[in-house]
């Protein structure tokens, strides 16, 4: 010893410092992993939202799959298409063709449309409305028009029109999923953009019972199933269930004799991008 208790000190609190952080540098050298500085690059392509709709948790995890040849550019939803051929061209991969999705909302009854048993006068959200009653609507099952799938869109792709029903804006909507979680009436489904018939109605109440709820809801009329090629349609508890496994034989004329509307083929002017952006200037 020196003499010198606090240089002492110092000198071995110094050594013990200095072994431990040789001994931490050789872990480090002999258990590194490898990672891609391309992941780095394509992640900067992205858009940072982390919104899931690709299929992976993140935008980071996203990158991760396209370096590696598991995804393709185009599944990212989000990204234009300059920034998918940009990606396509770094990597020198394939672009790919991504098959949109977007949430689809299964119900039409709005306020003009569907009966109020009562007045909600609670807080003023869809999840505190439909503990209580269902919410006041006459149809448990349908919209109860509060806006919480609007408020959970981060990307603007929802609004509420002046009827008390959220619509979907398809140019805006990359299907992350936000509205499906939101909805306390389970009334948000992603869809291809191929699938084209649709059921606006949950409604599980048949004839004049479910009717005297809504004017559009699905009454087991049963027309549609016999408008339809065989099996595209059937009846699953009084409420009409499209067959998307056979969604090349749908066709526009299974809902020509729908009493209510309560099926659709989804090129109608609520499923026009125009008219929907000319709508939400009015509202």
């Amino acid at each position: 010893m020196t003499g010198y208790p606090i240089l002492d000190s110092a000198l071995v609190l110094g050594s013990v410092g200095l072994f431990f952080g040789f001994l931490i540098s050789l872990v480090n050298k002999k258990f590194q992993v490898w990672e891609d500085p391309r992941i780095d690059e394509v992640e900067e392509f992205l858009p940072g939202t982390n919104c899931g709709a690709c299929g992976v948790p993140g935008c980071r995890a996203f990158a991760e799959a396209v370096v590696s040849g598991e995804q393709q550019p185009s599944e990212c939803t989000v990204m234009g298409p300059l920034d998918i051929e940009d990606v396509a061209g770094y990597l020198g991969v394939d672009a790919g063709e991504a098959n949109k999705r977007i949430a689809r909302l299964l119900c039409a009854g709005g306020e003009q449309e569907a009966v109020r048993n009562s007045d909600y006068a609670g807080f003023d959200t869809c999840k505190a409305a439909a503990a209580v009653a269902g919410g006041g609507k006459g149809c448990t099952w349908g919209c109860l028009g509060l806006a919480d799938c609007e408020v959970s869109c981060l990307l603007d792709a929802i609004y509420m029109n002046g009827n008390g029903i959220p619509v979907v804006i398809p140019d805006l909507c990359t299907a992350c999923n936000d509205c499906v979680e939101a909805c306390p009436k389970d009334l948000f489904e992603l869809m291809p953009m191929e699938y084209k018939l649709i059921v606006q109605c949950k409604n599980l109440l048949n004839g004049d019972a479910a009717e005297n709820l809504c004017s559009v809801a699905c009454n087991s009329c049963s027309k549609c199933v016999a408008d339809s090629e065989p099996g595209v349609i059937e009846m699953v508890n009084d409420l009409a269930i499209i067959n998307y496994e056979k969604n090349a034989l749908t066709d526009p004329k299974a809902i020509s004799r729908c009493p209510t509307d309560a099926i659709v083929w989804v090129e109608g002017r609520q499923f026009d991008q125009g008219a929907v952006e000319l709508e939400r200037k009015v509202v």
